[in-house]
């Protein structure tokens, strides 16, 4: 990858960790309690989308924790929950999709209209590194993992 590409490329994903900063210091009342319900994808029968900058920082996320493939996950779960303790590996890094989802617990789901200005900042960002839209996190992390 050229210079310029990857000069890109922190760009990009210094924007969506821009948005991330941004949408958390709206004043949208939520308390995630972290329960992980809605982490358990099979069961909610609801999997984030992720645009391909959102799927390059959890990649990079997941791999600083030492992994370098998605783990599977039978259960249905998020590859992302840590196995025997059940917390997010990512949480600081989650996409988009886990902050603003549909958790009763944490207060329901964003109003779109709330957050649309957020979401078109993160489809800039796919456009600018050619993405292919929101893809399911499954898929656009092990994409973004095999890329790094």
């Amino acid at each position: 990858m050229s210079r310029r590409n990857l000069l890109l490329e922190g760009q990009a994903l210094d924007e969506v960790r821009q948005v991330y900063t941004d949408l958390a210091q709206r004043p949208i009342e939520r308390n995630c309690t972290r329960l992980t319900e809605c982490c358990h994808f099979k069961l909610t029968g609801r999997t984030p989308y992720l645009t391909k900058g959102e799927a390059m920082v959890a990649a990079r996320a997941l791999r600083a924790t030492g992994r370098k493939v998605l783990p599977e996950n039978p259960s249905g779960a998020c590859p992302m929950l840590e196995p025997v303790t059940g917390n997010c590996l990512i949480y600081e890094s989650r996409p988009f999709g886990c902050r603003t989802h549909f958790c009763a617990a944490a207060g329901g789901p964003y109003a779109r209209r709330d957050v649309l200005d957020l979401i078109r900042r993160l489809e800039d960002v796919d456009l600018a590194l050619k993405g292919e839209g929101p893809r399911s996190l499954q898929n656009a992390v092990a994409d973004a993992l095999a890329e790094l």
